[in-house]
C-alpha cells in the first residue's frame, strides 16, 4: 500500500503554504503579537475563500469535498505559519454554524475545564455533544466569562461557566449523577460523516487536526534551529559543526518524523487509539523541538523580538487542548489491556478518554 502524498495533495500543501506566506508573514505574525491576538477578520475572510475551513463539506453543499487526510496538510501548514484563531473549531463548525464555512463567522469551542480560546471575537462556540452557542445564549456565555493570562500572546483566554452537554435523550436514558463507561461507548451509536455534535467524534478529530498543527510548528523549529546552526560562526567555526549542536538537530528530526507518519496514518485510518499516538508525539515533538531550537539559538533565542519563543508557547497550550499527554496514554494503556474488544473503526469515536479538554 502506498502512503505517499498523492500529486493533488502536494500541490494543496504548497498552494496554502503560498498562501499563507503571502497573506500572514512575518510582520503580519508581529502585527498580531502587538493586537494581543486579537483576530484579522480580513484573514479569516481570505482563508474561507480558499476553501480552508469547506474543505471537508460535500461539494453540493458549497464546499471543496475532501476528507481528513487533506485538511491534517492544511492545518499542518497553519502550524508551520503560527496561524493564530480558533481554526480547530471554526473548520468543525462548517455546515453546522452560517458563515463558518466562508470565513464570515469566527467559532471557538469549549469542552472539560479548560478555557476557551477567542472567547469574546466569537460568533458561536461548539460544545461537545450539545448545540452550538449562538446569539443570546452566546452573549450570557460570554457575559458570565472571564479572562484570563494566556501564556501564548496570539490566544487570548476566557474562564467560562460549566455548560451542560446532556442530550434530551441523556436525560431520558440516565439520572443527572451518571458518568459515562466503557459499557456506554459500546453501545454509543456510529459515528456518521461530518456529525461533530457526536461528543467522542468531535473531540477526536479536534485532537488530530491539533496535532497537525503540532507537527507544522515541529518541522518549522526544526529548520529554523538548522538555519540558524549553518548560519551563526563561532570559534570561525559554524556552531553546526560543534557534535553537541549536531545531536540536538539530529533528535529535532527524528521526533518530527515519526510524528508526521503517525499523523498522517490515523488521519487515514480516523482510528480513534491512533489519534492518540499521533497527538502523543506531535505534542512532544512540537514541545521538545521548541525547545532545542531555543537552547540552539543561545542568547538570542529568548529575547522577545526572536520567533522561537511564540512557537514554544503555542505547543505548550495546544498539548492541553483537547487529548492531553496523559488522557493519551490511558486510552493507549486501555487499548492494549482491552486486547481488542471494542471495536477499531470510526464507530468507535464514543469510547471515553480521561482529561480530555477543549480549546480552538
Amino acid at each position: 500500500m502506498d502512503f505517499q502524498l498523492s500529486d493533488d495533495q502536494r500541490a494543496l500543501r504548497s498552494g496554502m503554504r503560498d498562501l499563507l506566506g503571502a497573506v500572514f508573514d512575518r510582520d503580519r505574525l508581529r502585527a498580531a503579537v502587538e493586537r494581543d491576538g486579537a483576530l484579522d477578520r480580513s484573514l479569516w475572510r481570505e482563508l474561507g475563500a480558499a476553501g480552508f475551513f469547506a474543505l471537508r463539506l460535500p461539494e453540493e453543499a458549497g464546499g471543496v469535498g475532501l476528507g481528513l487526510p487533506e485538511a491534517v496538510l492544511l492545518f499542518e501548514e497553519a502550524g508551520r505559519a503560527l496561524l493564530p484563531g480558533p481554526l480547530v473549531a471554526t473548520h468543525l463548525a462548517a455546515g453546522l454554524v452560517k458563515g463558518a464555512a466562508e470565513g464570515e463567522a469566527v467559532v471557538t469551542a469549549v469542552a472539560g475545564d479548560l478555557p476557551v480560546a477567542h472567547l469574546a471575537e466569537a460568533d458561536a462556540v461548539l460544545v461537545a455533544g450539545a448545540e452550538p452557542l449562538a446569539g443570546e445564549a452566546l452573549r450570557a456565555f460570554v457575559a458570565a466569562a472571564r479572562p484570563v493570562r494566556s501564556m501564548d500572546p496570539l490566544t487570548p483566554l476566557h474562564r467560562a461557566p460549566a455548560v451542560s452537554v446532556r442530550t434530551r435523550a441523556d436525560a431520558e436514558r440516565a439520572p443527572a449523577d451518571s458518568v459515562c463507561t466503557r459499557a456506554d461507548a459500546e453501545r454509543a451509536p456510529a459515528a456518521t460523516e461530518r456529525t461533530p455534535a457526536h461528543a467522542g467524534r468531535f473531540r477526536f478529530e479536534a485532537a488530530l487536526l491539533t496535532a497537525a498543527e503540532q507537527l507544522g510548528s515541529a518541522a518549522r523549529t526544526t529548520e529554523a534551529a538548522v538555519q540558524h546552526a549553518g548560519d551563526r560562526e563561532q570559534f570561525g567555526s559554524p556552531v553546526g559543526a560543534f557534535q553537541a549542536v549536531k545531536h540536538l538537530c539530529a533528535d529535532m528530526l527524528a521526533r518530527t518524523e515519526p510524528a508526521r507518519a503517525a499523523v498522517y496514518a490515523a488521519a487515514v485510518t480516523g482510528d480513534p487509539v491512533e489519534i492518540a499516538a499521533a497527538k502523543l508525539l506531535a505534542d512532544e515533538a512540537a514541545v521538545r523541538n521548541a525547545r532545542d531550537c531555543l537552547q540552539i539559538h543561545g542568547g538570542m533565542g529568548f529575547t522577545w523580538e526572536a520567533d522561537v519563543h511564540l512557537h514554544l508557547k503555542r505547543a505548550w497550550l495546544r498539548a492541553a487542548s483537547w487529548l492531553t499527554g496523559a488522557g493519551a496514554e490511558e486510552l493507549l494503556a486501555a487499548d492494549l489491556g482491552a486486547a481488542g474488544r471494542l471495536p477499531r473503526s470510526s464507530a468507535a469515536y464514543g469510547r471515553p478518554v480521561p482529561e480530555a479538554g477543549g480549546g480552538g
